[in-house]
């Protein structure tokens, strides 16, 4: 444990005041006295239900968004193919 010198004690005081008259001009307050809000664990479950829902509707929709894809990158080939056979 290191020792402390009386005048490091009183500036480490004296600082420490200074922040938390600070704190309350600026209105803010202490940790201790914040009410913090709670939620019920259903709430809770709403909103992972929610969720859950959500990424099923995205992976249908990333499933049909792939076969797209592939449509399309299938089409390109044949156009692609046509091209080539007419500049020969």
């Amino acid at each position: 444990m290191k020792k402390m010198s009386v005048t490091k004690l009183r500036n480490f005081i004296l600082d420490e005041a200074a922040k938390i008259n600070e704190t309350l001009e600026q209105g803010k307050t202490d940790v201790e006295s914040v009410n913090a809000d709670e939620t019920d664990a259903s709430d809770l479950a709403n909103t992972l239900e929610k969720d859950l829902d959500h990424m099923k509707a995205l992976k249908i929709h990333e499933t049909r968004m792939k076969r797209k894809l592939a449509q399309i990158s299938e089409a390109k080939k044949v156009v692609r193919s046509r091209i080539m056979k007419r500049l020969k």
